[in-house]
């Protein structure tokens, strides 16, 4: 068996070096600096995905539009007169993300009405639901915190002859509400 050597020349080892070098500034640029320190020169980091490893926001959930509408109603009550047209039923509904407080205090003028206090997760097409509390009371007073994100909100029934006002007020992380 025969022995190849191989002979470099200076100009040949000159141009590996150099490639090397290029190869590690190009390197630290595009990947190590973007994944390390978040800082971005070229935005190449960044469109793949390297930028969130060293990014305060990345440790906690990307935060969307309707978490930045629920951060201005936290800690502020609000109060809503709702109708519940005499034999007839309505619903209201809070839109929330998941593990998200809602306290609550609902009144009729002493009119008992049937009630469904639930949720529907977003983007569920089957009707799921799950119920929090059913009752048939004229009063109720709680707080629920959401087990995953999506509506939450009361069915109301109102079986009586006339027309019943719900006075809702509530406090807590949501993003919209109204009739559904």
């Amino acid at each position: 068996m025969q022995q190849q050597t191989i002979a470099l020349t200076k100009a040949t080892l000159f141009k590996y070096t150099l490639f090397s070098i290029i190869f590690a500034v190009i390197t630290l640029v595009t990947i190590i600096l973007p994944a390390e320190y978040n800082i971005d020169p070229t935005g190449v980091g960044h469109a793949l995905g390297l930028t969130v490893f060293n990014s305060v926001e990345a440790k906690k959930a990307p935060i969307t539009s309707s978490q930045k509408k629920a951060e201005k109603n936290k800690g502020v009550a609000e109060t809503i007169d709702i109708m519940v047209p005499a034999h007839s039923g309505v619903e209201y509904k809070f839109t929330m993300l998941q593990h998200k407080k809602l306290s609550y205090l609902w009144l009729t003028n002493g009119t008992a009405l049937y009630f469904d206090l639930h949720g529907e997760p977003e983007g569920d097409t089957t009707g799921y639901f799950e119920s929090y509390a059913i009752a048939t009371v004229n009063r109720m007073e709680g707080s629920f915190t959401t087990p995953f994100p999506g509506v939450h909100g009361w069915y109301w029934k109102n079986t009586s002859d006339t027309p019943v006002t719900v006075q809702l007020t509530v406090k807590g992380d949501y993003a919209t509400h109204g009739l559904k």
